[in-house]
């Protein structure tokens, strides 16, 4: 596996190239041909219709799942398989070293507290105990939660888990940022404040962020907006 800091880099940080996405033998067409640009810092909002597509969209962009045609390229390297005798980045190090994820439902682990939650996408790099503990209570403190370390979700609010969900997102320092309805399990007051910090953290790290939402309100925060229907981009 090559590694994409060390090959020549495209004019976009992440590109996907005429992506499909089937099920059930071909009988549901999720993606019916997208292709994108993204560059470095850019924060694009896609948008859509339940069953438009939006979500497959992101999870094929963060390699939670792999196209059945058409290509992700990230810095100009396939992502997943190779392409062309291009030699592809292996999805799970993608995963890990590029890519952070919020969810609309958070998906903490129940039984770590918030320190613990924030670590657990580091467990696998090697790093050293306490270098994890530190990284993930600088992340905690950053984002206001410094009296919240040692409580579990179920003590947590919605809107603390979310805070606690985007440190986890973060750990790793990923280059590109995917966020799947972040503020759909929030009241209004909490998804302005976790709006807010988001644009803040797209802005202080300059990492690359992707939002997926149904709200137009939420997508006109955004630098950028892609709508898309049916399966493919419309506006």
């Amino acid at each position: 596996m090559s590694d994409p800091t060390t090959t020549p880099r495209s004019e976009y940080l992440l590109e996907a190239r005429d992506l499909k996405k089937s099920y059930e033998n071909g009988a549901i067409e999720a993606l019916r041909g997208v292709s994108l640009g993204i560059v470095a810092g850019d924060f694009l909002a896609i948008t859509g219709p339940s069953g438009s597509g939006k979500s497959t969209l992101l999870h094929l962009l963060g390699g939670l799942d792999l196209a059945t045609e058409g290509t992700v390229l990230f810095r100009g390297q396939p992502v997943g398989k190779s392409q062309n005798g291009v030699a592809a980045i292996d999805i799970d190090t993608y995963r890990a070293r590029w890519a952070g994820f919020i969810f609309q439902s958070f998906h903490l682990l129940p039984a770590l507290n918030a320190l613990e939650n924030v670590q657990v996408p580091m467990l696998g790099t090697g790093s050293h105990r306490r270098d994890r503990e530190e990284r993930a209570r600088a992340l905690l403190v950053e984002l206001g939660l410094e009296p919240r370390l040692r409580q579990y979700p179920n003590q947590l609010s919605a809107g603390e888990r979310q805070r606690v969900a985007i440190a986890r997102s973060l750990v790793n320092n990923p280059a590109v940022l995917l966020a799947d309805e972040p503020t759909g399990n929030l009241d209004s007051v909490n998804s302005a404040k976790i709006l807010e910090l988001l644009a803040q953290i797209q802005e202080r790290h300059g990492t690359t962020l992707i939002m997926v939402t149904h709200d137009l309100n939420i997508a006109a925060t955004a630098h950028r907006h892609v709508a898309m229907r049916d399966g493919r981009i419309c506006d």
